[in-house]
């Protein structure tokens, strides 16, 4: 942090004021309040001269005597924000609340442009962070408000009550065993589809084709059926239906779901439409290889895998820098090996293309022992290409695990605060009597710096005078 240079003052030459904030007090020269006129401390030197009203109205207290100025305002953010004056940008403190500093600055008519980039950052992050909050607190409100209020038809009520008991297991325990039922339905298609490749359990057809055991396929057909029921459900009740159908989670359900019913249209075209029976039976094997995409609706139950995909989306520049690596590294390592072994009588190494094999599960450290090198310039290069290869993938480590624990943890202090929301409400006692009376209690639970956050606006745009 700068330190605030002394002013230096000509006889007489320049009027200067006195403020008190919070105990630190400041002498100000008049011409540099003057480079922001629209601020607070600008129009005060402009008021000097007129009436004890109107001074008393920019401030919270006046000395005549002393010709002192009294501000009941954070002095460590006056420190902060009087740098404006000299150096045309504000620098954030650390330890200070974002929120809190935004509040002091519009207090001192400071515009959010003077804020520096490095803590317009910390800012947005802020604002992001109070707008999860405030998203989650309206969703439990939306819960709690199950019927949607006096003016909703019975098709609206309808569509809640199965949003609720579709979306939210926690909602009650007819929900909570739909949950439930959903996650053993998913275990159980992901089991029959592994039991369905045992020789054991594979049946034999009239064309000599081999086919899934009745029981098994009886056990598929009935999970499929559910899966489509559900989305069938989710996507009636669901409130935005674009929003619906291009979430990631709503498509891996229907890419669960869409493979059994290519094979059905597949085998029914096959069966009336004198179609090939072979390539038939191929885009059916095809199609049922996709089934794996169910595992993946386990996401749906389970937050630690919800996290771990956050994650890893955060960690995108990471990985991109280990995917370069390990391509720079494979593409130089394979074309070394090449060249030191393609002479030895029974090298391994019979092209660069051929060598990228043995460079990719040697810089991954797998080496499955199909391909290795047999001279001592070959073992050497290995030998480099192992090390590079375990310092590349230690590198993108921490900072996945670090994303990891970050929205982690960031979930858990979200959570908190929209419990405290709650818990501020019920001391209002406005849960539960209508979304007006909850959306007015949200925002008196919050500060005023908190309301233009919660309260969907941009900016604060609130106006706060001290008489």
């Amino acid at each position: 942090m700068w330190t605030l240079p002394k002013p230096g003052y000509r006889d007489g030459a320049e009027q200067q004021i006195a403020v008190n904030v919070g105990g630190v007090r400041l002498a100000l020269r008049g011409d540099m309040l003057d480079r922001y006129p629209e601020s607070r401390l600008a129009e005060l030197a402009r008021c000097t001269t007129r009436s004890f009203d109107a001074i008393s109205s920019l401030c919270d207290d006046y000395e005549p005597a002393k010709g002192e100025f009294y501000f009941d305002r954070d002095p460590d953010s006056f420190k902060c924000i009087v740098e404006v004056y000299y150096f045309g940008e504000i620098h954030m403190k650390k330890g200070i609340c974002p929120m809190c500093f935004m509040k002091e600055m519009e207090f001192w008519r400071i515009d959010a442009s003077c804020l520096d980039e490095c803590c317009k950052s910390n800012v947005r992050e802020k604002e992001e962070e109070l707008a999860e909050i405030a998203d989650k607190v309206k969703a439990i409100l939306d819960d709690l408000d199950i019927d949607g209020g006096p003016l909703a038809t019975r098709s609206e009520r309808i569509r809640r009550f199965l949003w609720r008991l579709m979306e939210k297991p926690e909602s009650s325990w007819v929900a909570r065993a739909i949950a439930v039922a959903s996650f053993l339905f998913v275990l159980a298609s992901s089991l029959v589809m592994c039991l369905a490749t045992l020789p054991e359990l594979q049946v034999q057809e009239a064309e000599g084709h081999v086919a899934e055991h009745p029981t098994l396929d009886a056990i598929e057909t009935t999970c499929v059926c559910w899966f489509t029921l559900e989305y069938g459900l989710r996507f009636a009740s669901a409130p935005e239906k674009t929003r619906f159908v291009l979430s990631f989670l709503n498509m891996v359900d229907l890419a669960a779901i869409a493979p059994f019913y290519f094979v059905l249209a597949l085998t029914h075209l096959g069966a009336t439409a004198a179609m090939d029976l072979t390539d038939v039976q191929r885009a059916v094997q095809a199609l049922r290889v996709m089934r794996v995409a169910r595992i993946l609706k386990l996401a749906r139950h389970s937050s630690g895998l919800q996290t771990l995909t956050y994650a890893l989306r955060r960690s995108f520049a990471e990985l991109g820098l280990l995917l370069t690596y390990m391509g720079v590294g494979i593409f130089v390592f394979s074309a070394l090996g090449y060249t030191m072994e393609h002479s030895h009588p029974e090298t391994l190494f019979r092209s660069i293309p051929h060598s990228f094999w043995w460079a990719i599960i040697t810089m991954t450290t797998v080496g499955y022992g199909d391909v290795y090198p047999k001279t001592a310039l070959g073992r050497c290069n290995a030998a480099l290409s192992f090390l590079c290869g375990v310092v590349a993938i230690a590198l993108p480590v921490h900072p996945i695990i670090n994303n990891f624990v970050v929205y982690y943890n960031k979930q858990k202090v979200l959570e908190t605060a929209a419990r405290h929301e709650l818990e501020l409400m019920e001391l209002h006692g406005t849960i539960g009597h209508g979304t007006d009376a909850k959306r007015q209690t949200l925002r008196v639970s919050r500060s005023d710096s908190h309301i233009a956050v919660l309260t969907g606006e941009r900016r604060m745009v609130k106006k706060r005078s001290v008489s």
